[in-house]
């Protein structure tokens, strides 16, 4: 039978890790041609999370856990759970129950007819309306600057095939935007909205610095129309500048004793540019902040401990097989020379 990976990352949800295994298995009883994984990675929880996990993996076969060694952020753990799923397809389904189980058979229909991608895309939100407002006009700030065309009101949660896993695997991305890449790809999808609900148990992991990071990921990642505004702005106040420099000295000649130039637009004029200055150096800085973490060629984590996955299976294994590669590209990259010395 075709396998289906359910990934839910999880961090501090104690309260909702079994009532989503609940709804996952009760949704997969209902597609009965189908076997399933129910992944769910840990990223390093503080409270009684990893223990229900391990509670759950003992009373159901189906359900496999990785544990982090520490919390590797909101895109390195779930983007780590998808490219070790082993499913035909994968299914990203968040544990705070926001994303509905029940859509899990229309992703799987959009599936069957030949779809490599099934997506949910909210149609409203239970949520705060000022924090809805806010994903908005996010949305439509990053549409607007991005060279691709961009879903909004995505979150992430859908069906992918095994090809489009791949495909992600292929990029070698470090800190990938996987709402982005999804619709760089261009691979034809199927749409399905819903309403978001509230979260009814527990509070939001996501504080202001990790929902920024993510807002910033997603420009630096598929726009380079803030670097290319910082280079037009810099040109037309450059301009403006110097012809403003033009106006005082033509008028100080002109009216020598009548006009004083006084301190207050120095002071303005130098706390303005400096301001100007200081933003846009800060943009530059985080698009070498991305290529600084696309450099490095870190595992995306490091695992703990690995929870019915069988025998043989537990234990880090990512870090050993990232050395492995990095191996065989450096005998790849050696001269001839070099190699026949390797070889010798």
């Amino acid at each position: 039978m075709p396998l289906l990976t359910i990934s839910t990352p999880c961090y501090n949800e104690e309260a909702n890790v079994a009532e989503v295994h609940r709804q996952v298995k009760e949704v997969m009883a209902t597609l009965p041609g189908y076997d399933y994984d129910h992944l769910f990675i840990d990223n390093a929880s503080t409270d009684g999370t990893v223990e229900v996990l391990r509670r759950l993996a003992a009373q159901d076969r189906h359900v496999k856990v990785i544990v982090n060694t520490r919390n590797f952020g909101t895109v390195r753990s779930p983007y780590h759970a998808l490219l070790v799923a082993r499913g035909d397809a994968v299914i990203c389904l968040v544990a705070d129950l926001q994303d509905p189980p029940e859509l899990i058979p229309q992703f799987v229909r959009k599936w069957e007819e030949g779809y490599k991608i099934a997506i949910g895309v909210k149609a409203g939100s239970q949520e705060s309306k000022c924090r809805f407002r806010v994903r908005r006009l996010y949305y439509w700030l990053i549409g607007r600057l991005s060279e691709i065309e961009l879903v909004p009101d995505f979150t992430g949660f859908g069906l992918y095939d095994r090809e489009v896993v791949e495909q992600c695997r292929e990029t070698g991305e470090q800190a990938p935007y996987f709402r982005g890449l999804i619709c760089d790809f261009g691979y034809a999808r199927a749409e399905i909205e819903y309403m978001q609900p509230a979260r009814s148990r527990g509070v939001s992991k996501h504080n202001f610095y990790s929902l920024f990071d993510a807002a910033l990921l997603g420009i630096t990642s598929h726009s380079k129309v803030p670097l290319r505004l910082a280079a037009t702005t810099g040109f037309i106040l450059s301009m403006f500048s110097l012809l403003i420099a033009l106006g005082y000295l033509i008028a100080k000649l002109a009216f020598w004793n009548e006009i004083q130039l006084g301190i207050a637009p120095l002071l303005i004029g130098i706390y303005f540019f400096g301001a100007v200055q200081l933003f846009f150096i800060g943009i530059i800085g985080e698009y070498i902040g991305s290529i600084h973490t696309q450099v490095h060629k870190r595992p995306f984590v490091v695992e703990k401990e690995r929870i019915g996955f069988g025998a043989g299976s537990n234990g880090p294994s990512v870090v050993r097989e990232r050395s492995k590669a990095l191996i065989e590209e450096t005998k790849t990259d050696a001269l001839p020379g070099e190699r026949e010395q390797r070889a010798g």
